[in-house]
């Protein structure tokens, strides 16, 4: 595909005034950390050398607390990947039926992760070969351009016999508690396929029904503690959605004959939808976050779910990380960082709104293996280089602590943007958390259009600070255009492929998350400070103020 080259600073407009306040004698609840899961469809990158790499990254966010979900993790076949394609081998039948498993391949995957500090979000598909009731063709041939419903081949149908399907589950259950221990399995999500309202499921709605139960059924068996839930369905799920509500909740269960399913937690996805218009990008965060409002709103139709955890098991600017084009021409640079930064507050502005208890927002970018690098493909890093977008993820782990109330002349409110996004003017907002020691404030300048624009002159008033805060350390991290993008310094250095080794090590400094300005002090008076500082059109920054007590 072409690469557009991103929009650089210059000579332009004069930079329009924003004024943020934030009152540091209000603080809320603590800032959710919404932001610590991931996940891919192929399942086998995890141990390969840039995977292992992107993943111990993912881990040092905040170790033991990321989770990673990923497809196939029970589809037949040798662990050889491609695009949307994985597979474990795990099980098998000898000539006379009987069920022969094989951990090896599952283990590797785990033992990474693990090894990472990372944890499993456990996607319970697809269907083995064996098990499948329509098992040729088994492996697809997909490549971008071709149609996406050629993915749905033999993995999708479902299984010849529940028992054997749920003893496979049972099993990997009991395997893992053997190898990881009760306790660390306890601290897993489990939950059955992926996104059983569209192609991934080949059978019918009540057939998912009972192959949902059978493998809940399982994991219970194994672990009574197992955290389980679903359904992962594409989008807010619909009737789909509801239908397996009810079952889960209200009706009888196809493995026990009982009433109700377990539900500890309720998963659903949501998408953007970019086009390329005009000759740019043009992104569709109102429809991301429209999703996610419809899903909340189902939600809140049976109360039996009030307490009960939301994850919204993909969120993401579109709906295909293996697919290219030119409307995806946004993945390289800093407009999916700042799309990041502003979508993930609004969903949790979305969760307040309908008294939703948002657990986890999980990203579906991760890496690919063996592709030229900015391949324009939706991950966090390129050929074993970060890309922009991951170090929001590095901004947003390090907002401890209570969150703040801020207030922007220049934020785009909610339903303006769930009404028709950021066409107009842009969204120029922040969110800030407070503890014992230190003001931490994420503040992005967005825009759905990939074009040139001002940049905001930014005047940050921080008021009512605590007693005895008498100067304050400022850092001052910054994604933009110059500043931890290894996208355009690729583009500077004429878009090698291959990278050498000098190369790789100038794009590897240029993707490291980096400073504005240097660290320096700064002096409160009456319990007042303010700074000043412009902030490019899809620029994020993040300003740490610490108290100084030297």
């Amino acid at each position: 595909m072409e690469l557009l080259p991103p929009a650089a600073p210059g000579a332009g407009p004069a930079p329009f005034p924003v004024h943020l306040h934030i009152n540091a004698a209000q603080p809320g609840p603590p800032w959710p950390p919404v932001w610590r899961f991931f996940g891919c469809d192929e399942p086998n990158y995890a141990y390969m050398p840039n995977g292992q790499k992107l993943m111990r990254q993912l881990g040092a966010l905040r170790p033991d607390q990321v989770f990673f979900r990923t497809h196939n993790l029970l589809n037949s076949g040798d662990g050889t990947p491609a695009l949307k394609w994985g597979s474990t081998g795990v099980y098998r039948e000898d000539e006379q039926g009987r069920p022969i498993y094989d951990w090896t391949i599952l283990d590797r995957i785990f033992d990474t992760y693990r090894a990472c500090r990372v944890r499993p979000y456990v996607e319970i598909g697809f269907m083995p070969r064996d098990l499948s009731t329509r098992p040729d063709p088994y492996q697809h041939n997909w490549h971008p351009g071709a149609p996406y419903e050629a993915i749905y081949t033999g993995w999708a149908h479902p299984p010849r016999d529940y028992g054997k399907w749920a003893d496979l589950v049972y099993a990997w259950v009991q395997h893992c508690i053997e190898r990881y221990g009760r306790a660390e399995v306890e601290q897993w999500y489990w939950q059955v396929w992926n996104e059983p309202n569209i192609g991934y499921w080949q059978g019918t709605r009540d057939e998912f029904l009972r192959l949902h139960d059978f493998a809940i059924h399982a994991v219970r068996r194994a672990l009574p503690t197992a955290r389980v839930g679903g359904p992962d369905v594409a989008g807010s799920g619909g009737r789909f959605m509801e239908a397996f509500l009810v079952h889960c909740l209200r009706g009888t269960n196809h493995a026990t004959g009982r009433r109700g399913t377990p539900l500890d937690f309720v998963s659903f996805h949501a998408k953007g939808a970019p086009v390329f218009t005009n000759g740019h990008v043009r992104m569709g965060l109102h429809v991301h976050l429209r999703t996610i409002r419809d899903g909340f709103r189902l939600l809140n139709r049976f109360p039996e779910l009030r307490d009960t955890p939301v994850i919204l098991g993909e969120s993401d600017p579109e709906g295909c990380a293996a697919c290219q084009g030119p409307q995806l021409g946004y993945r390289n640079g800093t407009l999916y960082a700042s799309y990041t930064a502003a979508s993930f507050p609004r969903i949790l502005e979305l969760a307040r709104r309908h008294q939703i208890r948002l657990e986890g927002v999980l990203t579906w970018a991760f890496t690919f293996e063996n592709q030229p690098p900015f391949a324009g493909f939706r991950q966090l890093a390129t050929d074993g280089i970060d890309l922009p977008v991951l170090n929001v993820f590095r901004m947003f782990s390090r907002m401890d602590g209570a969150e703040l109330p801020v207030t922007s002349t220049a934020a785009a409110p909610l339903d303006d943007i769930l009404e028709h996004g950021v066409r107009n003017e842009p969204d120029v907002a922040a969110v800030a958390t407070l503890t014992t020691n230190a003001l931490h404030v994420l503040l992005w300048h967005y825009h759905d259009d990939d074009l040139p624009g001002p940049s905001a002159h930014v005047h940050l008033t921080f008021r009512d600070l605590p007693e005895g805060w008498h100067q304050l350390r400022l850092t001052h991290l910054r994604i933009d255009h110059d500043h931890s993008n290894a996208y355009t310094e690729w583009l500077r250095m004429g878009q090698p492929n291959p990278i050498t080794p000098e190369q790789r090590a100038r794009l590897e400094a240029a993707s490291a998350l980096s400073e504005y300005e240097p660290a320096r002090t700064l002096p409160v008076h009456q319990r007042q400070i303010s700074i000043d500082f412009i902030l490019p059109r899809q620029g994020v920054s993040f300003l740490t103020l610490s108290n100084d007590h030297s």
